[in-house]
């Protein structure tokens, strides 16, 4: 039975369309990322699909149950770890975990081999108020409480937006031993270099869906040569690429600008005389491979061009 089947979704707040027309599958056992910038409408997917929120159009089901008839049923067998920090800040570490055991007529220790290794983690503060903790920490304890009455389906709206460099790579390790126990995993994120980490990705922005595969297959189909370049001006630096012929897609990326073009002879031999041309100083030009986050601009750039 597929775990998440989503058919034609669309969703409006007045005028502004969260989501247009989105279908897509995630098979089982599988991380599932749901790719895109803020505002891109990954929240408000999550929410249909968790129930706690009606569709305009389409229908979508988790394991086979429709997320509107039934819901009732679909909130026992998931668990959903919000993008904000939803615990009880008042209560104890401790007392949260008891708290969400028992609303799921489950206890800690039935399932606490599940938690075992991130919860001891946090055991040390389990005594600490949830709303005095450490990012890392509440992250720990929100995915604890989303794991603890054994769901089928783990549903994780940008979990790690937030939270340090180190505790987002041991949240990818623990995510990694959580779908080894067979548990379905569809998660969101903004940051792009989480994608390659998922078995398969959806591409969202401003609610469309813009490409759905493997992140290798994605990166092997970028249709370009990509080059990055760097000069001692980097925001002057965008519009004359922008301005040097036969170039497609241009966008800053860190210290450096990516852009494509199809003429790998011509932007190696030509550019750096152009750029010098236009007063730049110590530039450094160089072909590269293509990233997600690449993949990702030059869908948008196609999508609307300028």
């Amino acid at each position: 039975m597929i775990p998440v089947n989503i058919k034609n979704i669309s969703k409006a707040y007045g005028s502004t369309k969260a989501l247009k027309n989105v279908s897509l599958q995630v098979e089982q056992g599988e991380i599932f990322g749901l790719i895109g910038p803020d505002g891109a409408g990954k929240t408000t997917l999550f929410r249909i699909l968790v129930t706690l929120l009606l569709p305009d159009e389409g229908s979508a089901a988790v394991l086979g149950m429709d997320t509107v008839k039934d819901f009732r049923e679909i909130r026992k067998i998931v668990g959903y770890m919000p993008g904000k920090f939803s615990l009880y800040h008042d209560l104890s570490v401790e007392e949260n975990l008891t708290f969400f055991a028992t609303i799921f007529n489950t206890t800690v220790e039935e399932n606490y081999d599940l938690i075992r290794e991130i919860y001891e983690q946090i055991a040390p503060f389990k005594n600490r108020l949830a709303g005095q903790l450490s990012g890392g920490m509440k992250q720990k304890l929100a995915l604890s409480c989303a794991l603890i009455h054994k769901p089928k389906v783990l549903f994780l709206d940008e979990p790690t937006t937030g939270v340090d460099a180190v505790s987002r790579k041991e949240f990818w390790e623990i995510l990694q031993r959580i779908k080894a126990q067979g548990i379905t995993i569809m998660l969101s994120t903004s940051y792009m270099d989480e994608a390659a980490l998922c078995d398969r990705v959806a591409l969202i922005q401003e609610g469309s869906l813009m490409t759905i595969d493997t992140p290798g297959n994605i990166v092997g189909r970028f249709p370009h040569k990509l080059f990055a370049v760097r000069t001692a001006d980097t925001f002057r630096l965008i519009s004359d690429i922008r301005n040097f012929e036969n170039t497609g897609s241009v966008f800053p990326f860190g210290d450096a600008v990516h852009f494509t073009a199809d003429d790998k002879n011509m932007i190696l031999s030509q550019l750096p005389g152009y750029l010098k041309k236009q007063n730049h100083h110590n530039i450094a030009l160089k072909e590269i491979e293509p990233t997600i986050e690449d993949c990702f601009m030059d869908l948008m750039n196609k999508n609307n061009p300028a």
